[in-house]
């Protein structure tokens, strides 16, 4: 049995955690928005207890453009900007892992996607990898060495749940994405 590695997407989870309690925040008892560290850090504590893994990195967006925005000035120009509440929530979130010795693989110039991926396909070889995540992109690297982890649905995806929900190949997905 191959070890593990898991490689956590720390914006995505930031993202679901704090859109999650959208309609109903979590304050503390200074009335600051806690939603995102709270359903970032249960999410990983729910990780550990289910799998205890031995190797685990993280991963966040970094504020600077990507080399995506060099491409193409419209790059994520419809996105709204996070807010302000969510955007106070990453610094401490990030001192939370630190605290705890988990990496942090981020690079200028790249989201925390394309570290991922990147990190995924060099180790795949040496490990099993599980990549933390809600973000429906990751699908296209799905393979015999590579699955995705919702911790909010705890749902483990493989090539055949990939192919069984989009009729496609993880291969495909790139050419589905791009339609």
């Amino acid at each position: 049995m191959s070890q593990k590695l898991f490689l956590i997407d720390g914006t995505a989870i930031i993202f679901r955690s704090f859109f999650a309690f959208i309609k109903n925040p979590l304050r503390n008892s200074r009335g600051e928005n806690t939603s995102a560290i709270y359903g970032t850090v249960s999410s990983f504590l729910k990780l550990i207890d289910r799998y205890n893994p031995e190797h685990i990195a993280i991963s966040f967006d970094r504020r600077e453009k990507t080399f995506r925005h060099e491409i193409t000035e419209t790059y994520k120009a419809n996105r709204p900007p996070a807010p302000d509440e969510l955007h106070a929530q990453v610094e401490p979130i990030k001192e939370f892992f630190r605290l705890i010795n988990i990496p942090e693989i981020s690079k200028a110039g790249f989201e925390a996607d394309d570290t991922l991926a990147t990190i995924a396909e060099k180790y795949k070889d040496r490990f099993e990898i599980i990549i933390v995540t809600g973000d429906k992109d990751f699908a296209q690297l799905v393979d015999e060495r590579v699955m995705l982890y919702d911790p909010f649905k705890e749902v483990v995806t493989k090539t055949a749940d990939v192919i069984k929900k989009y009729g496609l190949k993880p291969e495909q997905f790139v050419d589905y994405l791009a339609i």
